[in-house]
């Protein structure tokens, strides 16, 4: 991988007049156009805007002004999020029918704010309620390591455009793994922040309670630069917490010096492929894990996790389900449907666990600082594949594959996703998770493990 495969890499060189914004967005489209027609990670590309933006940023390099900390590079977007001029997907059929968006979401203005250009929008699965990247109206979003496997979801083509190397930089979102998913079958670094911490104004939901934003990207200091680029407190966005920002971008070089890291036992160390785990023991010997820790209910944690997703979603769609149901994924109307049948009182009780989990959950934080565990239980399943095996058992694939991912996104906890290889084959990923607003411990852990070289690296592109 070389420094202009990266978003910082290509940040250094426009900055430095090594490189123009424009080449750099050429260079992009041109692999989109060379790579995309096999992997499908693009429903959406906005050459004439790129060519424009990056146009503009080297006519202002030109009269002397400073570049932005993301000049020149690259991104696109899971097309859940609006994009001026399109219509927000969200994956759908029914939203393509939808008005363009009169403005881009709030995050995609923020990056475009530090010099980052939009190239497009990316493929996904249905109302983001999806684990595989199998998208029944545009069809699946192919893994670049194997196109016959899946990215991962639901922002499979925010995983797979970074791993061709179509582009440095993507944005997705995570309710119950979203970004984990994707960047631990692709191969790449994910990080969902803290829950209310980046602002969602802007892109369409799916579960409000504890849906998502993030970055994916082919390095820690990436996700840690663009990170920094979309803090800041946003009045369009209720949900969001109202705290200033807090810049992680020099904590990387910080290392794990005096980090009390532990690895997750129990729930967190059953039930998935051996490699898996093996991936978890790689990462914590690379940084020095001293102790075990168990997360207390996990399992019951994501069983409620299940009953949130499904009510909150349901009632978001209910209107749709009612007028248009043929116009739905058929795999993706049922479980909405299932939905609308969950009792009250379920739900009540859920929401009861939730706020009980969450405090013993922060209580482990008392004495350890970050958490390693695995990101999923298998490497990349067949595009296709309907069940898998978990602890000898064969269940349906499509909604165990989130089994490590939802106990920790139901909470809120930021979680950093890095790639760690164990023999050869296809990427595993580790989960870095860390108290609520310490992306910056979760990062500097992410960034050792990167920096002990036992990564998996991205596709070239």
């Amino acid at each position: 991988m070389t420094t202009t495969d990266t978003a910082t890499g290509i940040a250094a060189a426009v900055a430095a007049g090594r490189l123009t914004a424009t080449a750099a967005v050429e260079a992009a489209l041109a692999r989109i156009a060379t790579r995309d027609p096999d992997l499908n990670a693009f429903t959406d590309v906005t050459a004439a805007r790129a060519r424009a933006r990056a146009a503009a940023i080297d006519a202002d390099r030109a009269a002397g002004k400073a570049a932005g900390p993301l000049a020149g590079v690259p991104f696109a977007v899971k097309n859940l999020f609006d994009v001026e001029g399109l219509p927000t997907r969200a994956g759908s059929k029914i939203n393509q029918e939808r008005p363009p968006a009169s403005r881009d979401g709030a995050l995609v203005r923020r990056l475009e704010a530090a010099g980052a250009v939009l190239v497009g929008a990316l493929n996904m699965g249905e109302y983001a309620y999806d684990f595989t990247g199998e998208n029944a109206h545009d069809g699946p979003s192919r893994n670049p390591h194997d196109p016959e496997r899946m990215t991962g979801g639901s922002s499979g083509g925010s995983g797979g455009a970074l791993a061709a190397g179509m582009v440095p930089l993507t944005l997705g979102s995570d309710t119950n793994g979203s970004i984990r998913v994707p960047s631990a079958f692709c191969g790449t670094f994910g990080l969902k922040p803290t829950f209310g911490r980046l602002s969602r104004a802007g892109s369409f939901p799916f579960v409000a309670s504890f849906d998502h934003l993030g970055p994916l990207a082919r390095s820690v200091a990436d996700l840690a630069v663009a990170y920094d680029a979309m803090q800041g407190e946003d009045p369009d966005d209720p949900w969001q917490a109202p705290r200033p920002p807090e810049p992680v971008g020099d904590a990387i070089a910080k290392g794990t010096t005096g980090l009390r890291i532990a690895v997750a036992g129990g729930y967190f160390a059953r039930g998935g492929e051996p490699d898996c785990f093996a991936a978890v023991a790689r990462a914590a010997e690379a940084v020095g894990a001293s102790r075990t820790v168990e997360i207390p209910e996990a399992a019951r944690a994501r069983a409620a996790a299940f009953i949130t997703s499904a009510s909150e979603a349901a009632g978001l769609h209910l209107d749709r389900l009612r007028e248009r149901p043929g116009d739905y994924d058929p795999a993706v109307r049922d479980r909405l449907i299932a939905g609308t049948t969950i009792p009250a009182a379920w739900v009540h009780r859920a929401h009861r666990f939730r706020r009980w989990y969450r405090e013993r959950v922060l209580a482990l934080f008392d004495e350890v600082d970050v958490i390693l565990a695995p990101c999923t239980p298998c490497r990349a399943l067949r595009i296709g594949q309907a069940t898998m095996q978990l602890d000898g058992v064969t269940v349906p694939a499509r909604p165990n594959i989130g089994v490590f991912t939802q106990p920790i996104s139901f909470i809120g906890l930021p979680v950093v996703a890095v790639p760690v290889r164990v023999g050869g084959g296809l990427p595993l990923a580790v989960q870095v998770i860390a108290a609520p607003w310490r992306e910056d411990l979760a990062l500097r852990v992410a960034g050792a493990i990167e920096a002990a070289g036992i990564g998996a690296a991205p596709v070239a592109g």
